[in-house]
C-alpha cells in the first residue's frame, strides 16, 4: 500500500492545522507545526487566497490525511456514503470513523492512527473473537474490539493506554481497559467526529 514516506508534520502546516498524525509528539513543543504554523514552501509565509474549488479541495485533502486514505479509497467510500440512505456528508464521516484502524485509536489502543493501522496490519486485534487485519474493515453496532491474547504484552498498546486521557473517548465506543477491549454501543454520529470538517465542500467538489 503506498503511504507518505515524508514529513508528515508538512500535511499539518499545509492544512493550517494540526492534524495529530504523529501521536504524542503533537501535543509537545516539539511539534512542527506548533514551531512553524505556515504553510510549507517558497510561499508559506505569503498571503494564500483560495477560489471556491480550492477550498473544496483542500477540506477534501485534509479528511484524506487525518484519516489516512489515498484517492481512490476515500472516493471509492465516498460513493458507498452517496448510495446510502440520509445526509451523503455525514454518511461518509460515520463509515471513516468506522474503520477498524480508526476504531483502535479512538480506543486508545494506538497513539495514531498510523500506528493503529500498522497493528491491525500484524493481526494484533480481533472482531467477535474472529483476527482481523484488514484496517479499512467497518465495525458495526454491537461488535467487539478486544486485543489479541498473544499481543496483550505488546509495548506500543499499553503505552498508548498510559496516554489515553489525552483524548476522550467517544460515547459510541465502551472501553474496558483491564479486559483490553471495547464495544461499538451504537454506530458514530456527526456530532460524535470531533475534528473540525466541512464534509459538505467534499460534497460539493465529487458533486461538479
Amino acid at each position: 500500500m503506498a503511504r507518505c514516506i515524508g514529513s508528515v508534520c508538512r500535511l499539518c502546516r499545509r492544512e493550517n492545522q494540526k492534524l495529530f498524525l504523529k501521536g504524542d509528539r503533537c501535543y509537545t513543543e516539539k511539534c512542527g507545526f506548533e514551531r512553524r504554523g505556515y504553510p510549507p514552501g517558497q510561499h508559506g509565509q505569503g498571503r494564500i487566497k483560495f477560489s471556491e474549488y480550492g477550498l473544496q479541495l483542500r477540506e477534501k485533502q485534509k479528511i484524506k490525511r487525518i484519516y489516512g486514505l489515498l484517492e481512490s479509497q476515500f472516493r471509492s467510500l465516498f460513493e458507498r456514503a452517496d448510495r446510502m440512505k440520509g445526509i451523503t456528508g455525514s454518511n461518509l464521516l460515520s463509515m471513516l470513523e468506522r474503520r477498524l484502524d480508526n476504531v483502535a485509536y479512538r480506543s486508545g489502543f494506538a497513539n495514531s492512527r498510523t500506528e493503529a493501522r500498522q497493528l491491525v496490519r500484524h493481526g494484533h486485534f480481533t472482531v467477535n473473537g474472529k483476527k482481523v487485519n484488514i484496517p479499512s474493515y467497518l465495525i458495526d453496532k454491537g461488535d467487539v474490539l478486544e486485543v489479541e491474547e498473544k499481543s496483550r504484552g505488546v509495548t506500543r498498546i499499553a503505552g498508548a493506554l498510559e496516554s489515553v486521557k489525552r483524548r476522550e473517548i467517544p460515547q459510541w465506543l465502551e472501553l474496558d481497559s483491564t479486559a483490553l477491549k471495547v464495544r461499538v454501543r451504537d454506530l458514530p454520529a456527526r456530532d460524535d467526529v470531533t475534528a473540525p470538517m466541512q464534509e459538505r465542500l467534499v460534497v460539493e467538489l465529487y458533486s461538479k
